[in-house]
């Protein structure tokens, strides 16, 4: 990704803005994109973290035309600042809530759900809903129809794999989510960390592919070790990751686990875990 301008929007797309959260780090890489839809009314899909000067930034490019304000799901990251704009604006809220595991912004609330294929209206512009569960259970990616750009928040990452956190977190939930998006028309992708992904079919079916080859991993490991701690398998199972990295793969290896355990495939005593026979 080119160097950021934090509170400056990019046009991506003819109905598409981009503005970056000034929250770069390891797990949100340059920061959290925000993207506005429509010029005389406008949609923002995902306005990040209540940081003061990005929640003035995206008032002022707003200029008074915002009318709703979505989220891909409540995170800590993606969701924060919705409440401080729709105080400030009036917009609606639209997004998908579910009870707080410990990682969820317990400010957005009263806002509207969406359903799968529900579409959103505004002028010069369609959003349509895909529910997404995997990365968390109340995920939804937006698609603009008619700019064929498809706004996935956490499910899909320029540059690096999304972690799966259980319990709302679930690894088949989100293979089946992968695998449900190859039946849609998109033509870029439009990441919540990250650039634009412009071979969204083949981005799909890698990490697809990843996924299954991870689980692979999983289960070649409970091969070689034995009935095993989730903290032991996973620098086996994640020795190609930055050991650094390796308590946030340890939470994606449980719901590896939970997924093999759910198709018959291995089994837990406490918190030991083996192959099933």
């Amino acid at each position: 990704m080119p160097e950021i301008s934090y509170g400056e929007a990019v046009r991506i797309a003819p109905r598409i803005r981009r503005v970056t959260a000034p929250n770069p780090g390891r797990m949100t890489g340059p920061g959290t994109n925000t993207y506005l839809v429509g010029e005389d009314e406008i949609a923002l899909v995902d306005p990040g973290p209540a940081i003061e000067t990005h929640v003035d930034a995206l008032e002022r490019i707003c200029d008074g035309r915002l009318r709703w304000i979505l989220v891909t799901h409540t995170h800590r990251d993606h969701s924060p600042a919705a409440q401080l704009l729709a105080a400030r604006t009036g917009a609606e809220l639209v997004g998908n809530v579910i009870p707080n595991d410990g990682y969820q912004d317990v400010t957005f609330a009263e806002a509207r759900p969406m359903a799968q294929d529900e579409r959103l209206s505004g002028r010069g512009f369609t959003i349509r809903a895909l529910l997404t569960p995997g990365h968390v259970a109340n995920h939804v990616c937006y698609l603009v129809e008619e700019d064929g750009v498809l706004m996935t928040g956490d499910h899909m990452m320029g540059g690096s794999t999304v972690v799966i956190v259980p319990p709302a977190g679930d690894m088949k939930d989100y293979i089946d989510s992968l695998e449900r998006m190859l039946t849609y028309d998109i033509e870029v992708v439009a990441p919540g960390h990250g650039d634009l992904i412009s071979a969204p079919q083949d981005e799909i079916r890698r990490l697809i592919a990843h996924r299954l080859g991870r689980e692979q991993k999983v289960i070649e490991g409970l091969r070689r070790t034995g009935p095993a701690r989730i903290a032991t398998l996973t620098p086996t199972v994640y020795d190609d990751v930055d050991p650094a990295l390796h308590e946030w793969a340890a939470l994606s290896l449980h719901a590896h686990l939970l997924k093999l355990a759910a198709e018959g495939r291995a089994s837990v005593d406490g918190e030991t875990w083996r192959l099933a026979d």
